[in-house]
């Protein structure tokens, strides 16, 4: 880490009251820097409760949004505005009101990895963690249609035996994790316990492969991994998370499934960004009010779950 940059983005910090939230797949010198790392629920309910003024968010762009929909009055600085997310392009605002029109009576679950103009025709927003808790709290005599990851989305159904519409979106690291990666790495270690994140293309065949895998979000598998008795992991999701594992529990050891699951997007942000975005005030994210205050309450409705 470039101890010169590390001290100019702490002094900017203080003197801005400023705070870096930085997302679990985040290079390993970003999350080092931060001021909380997390997956998405976490990262929501900590920028709904700061008192910075300034909120740099080490992430991608609709994770920078949620900040600033939780925010009006405070600054959001995203480091690089090309920090996009391959799934939450897949679905777009009109894609999600035609449904509303054939399905006037549905209720529409989006998974946080969505734009603020989806969440804003979303009746609530779930992320990996809270998914399933979320649905199971709904009216059963409404339709749902859950967007866009239908990997998750499939895992809801199995665990509510909720039927929903799926809109068939993926994530493009997830997607690419299948059962060829993960029978290989579990042969290698027969032993370990297997942590899977619902995005994965795998789906339910996962559960035969390894019955008693834990899928879980990223917050999940940190937290699993530092109560569980076992000394090794197989982790199928981005590597960024490995991260996070080995400094809570330094004497374990976790292998992914894919050494090849990097998130560009997510890798976009560095040290140098993060200074500059405090430097300048770069790259200030705003949502139209309309589309926030829409949003915003689908956000809130999400926070207020488990």
């Amino acid at each position: 880490m470039n101890q010169d940059i590390v001290e100019q983005i702490e002094s900017l910090k203080k003197e801005r009251n400023a705070i870096i939230l930085a997302h679990s797949y985040q290079r390993d010198e970003v999350q080092d820097i931060a001021d909380f790392v997390g997956d998405s629920l976490g990262l929501s309910r900590e920028a709904a409760k700061t008192d910075a003024e300034v909120i740099v968010f080490a992430g991608v762009h609709f994770m920078a949004e949620t900040a600033a929909i939780l925010n009006p009055g405070k600054t959001v600085l995203i480091p690089d505005l090309e920090a996009g997310c391959s799934l939450a392009d897949t679905i777009s605002a009109a894609d999600v009101q035609a449904w509303k029109d054939e399905n006037p009576d549905g209720l529409v679950v989006a998974y946080v990895n969505t734009t603020a103009d989806v969440k804003a025709l979303a009746d609530v927003c779930v992320t990996s963690a809270n998914a399933v808790s979320v649905v199971t709290a709904l009216d059963p005599d409404r339709p749902i249609f859950f967007v866009p990851d239908m990997f998750l989305g499939a895992h809801v159904e199995r665990e509510t035996g909720r039927k929903m519409s799926l809109w068939l979106g993926e994530c493009h690291v997830h997607a690419g994790i299948g059962e060829k990666e993960i029978n290989s790495r579990l042969a290698e270690h027969s032993n370990a316990e297997f942590l899977i994140h619902p995005e994965c293309s795998c789906g339910s065949a996962c559960l035969y492969l390894k019955p008693d895998a834990k899928i879980m979000s990223t917050e999940g598998m940190v937290r699993f991994s530092q109560s569980s008795e076992a000394d090794e992991f197989v982790v199928a999701t981005e590597v960024g998370i490995l991260h996070r594992l080995e400094r809570f529990s330094p004497e374990k050891r976790f292998f992914p499934v894919k050494e090849s699951a990097v998130c560009e997007y997510m890798k976009m942000i560095t040290l140098e960004k993060i200074l500059d975005s405090l430097l300048k005030n770069q790259f200030k994210v705003e949502i139209p009010p309309d589309i926030a205050k829409k949003a915003r309450r689908s956000l809130e409705s999400m926070i207020a779950v488990g």
